[in-house]
């Protein structure tokens, strides 16, 4: 082939005897067809159209002198050039995209606000678990026991979210081509997962302070103190997450956003109970951790199913 090697492939760099570990833009699939037709030999670049040499593919067909393993060669080079270049419309449209830049963009953005709004949801749950158990310690409230559990498996759930995420960060393009989207569910199923398991450890053992009746002491005005600055912080702080993680586009953000959101309402009920419980009938307190962990299995078996079509194929 005019002092080409055939097997040689001419779309590898020259003096490269490996690979290049990433493309950049620079050297897109469009880059490549321009060094591959400037390296062909005579006998086939006969082939081209001089008004689209950069461009247009080679006509085997007017090329003389070609063998038929020669031929077959070229033929292979090109249809790869071609795989390239729909590879690259899709997954790189800023070649041809003028806009693509931008888009670039906003989705780093984006994505960098995503992970902040994990971050700070992982803090939160970590000062505030630490804050629910004395207040759990300090009043020995069922229905502030059942937020207090809540508030421990945010904590290893959003362990298990953040740790989903670094998954689909770190992408080996040979085995994952398309990447780790589909990884998403997995996260998410294994968090609702844990949150609908707590609601029935609390079902049970507040069905069984019931049937036992058995009610608790009644609490100090320290204890009352406490209970409420406690409680009604950690409601304020979950309702700011709330609203700051729920506009998000990433869906382990908004799995973050509806635990949030479910926090708001196990605080605001699990308070309610215990004072109500302490104040007036022992069996409130109770009764309102049932209600805490019917509406915690509920609301997250409905989680499971609606990620369970999204699971990647085994």
């Amino acid at each position: 082939m005019d002092g080409a090697d055939r097997k040689t492939p001419l779309l590898r760099g020259e003096g490269s005897s490996t690979p290049t570990p990433s493309l950049r833009r620079r050297d897109s699939a469009r880059s490549l067809r321009s060094c591959f037709l400037s390296r062909l030999p005579d006998k086939v670049r006969v082939g081209l159209d001089p008004e689209r040499a950069a461009d247009a593919d080679v006509d085997l067909d007017r090329a003389k002198g070609l063998s038929q393993g020669e031929r077959e060669y070229y033929q292979k080079q090109l249809a790869a050039l071609r795989t390239f270049e729909e590879v690259e419309n899709l997954c790189m449209p800023g070649e041809f995209d003028p806009g693509a830049d931008a888009r670039e963009v906003v989705e780093d953005k984006e994505q960098k606000r995503s992970e902040s709004a994990m971050k700070i949801s992982n803090y939160a749950n970590i000062v505030l678990l630490v804050f629910k158990v004395y207040a759990t310690v300090r009043t020995g409230s069922m229905a502030i026991a059942a937020s207090t559990l809540d508030s421990l498996l945010d904590f290893l759930a959003g362990g298990i979210l953040w740790f989903t995420h670094l998954s689909m960060k770190s992408v080996n393009i040979y085995r994952y081509p398309i990447g780790k989207l589909r990884v998403q569910p997995v996260g998410i199923i294994v968090f609702a997962a844990i949150m609908a398991t707590l609601g029935f450890q609390v079902l049970i053992q507040a069905i069984e302070q019931l049937v036992e009746n058995k009610p608790g002491a009644k609490m100090t005005l320290d204890q009352l103190t406490w209970l409420y600055s406690i409680m009604l912080s950690a409601t304020a702080v979950k309702l700011a997450l709330y609203l700051y993680c729920r506009s998000s586009g990433n869906s382990i953000v908004r799995a973050y956003a509806k635990d949030h959101y479910f926090d708001v309402i196990t605080n605001v009920v699990g308070l309610v109970a215990a004072v109500l419980g302490d104040k007036y009938f022992w069996w409130i307190d109770p009764a309102g951790a049932v209600v805490l962990a019917v509406y915690t299995i509920v609301n997250w078996s409905e989680t499971v199913y609606e990620n369970a079509g999204w699971l990647p194929n085994p």
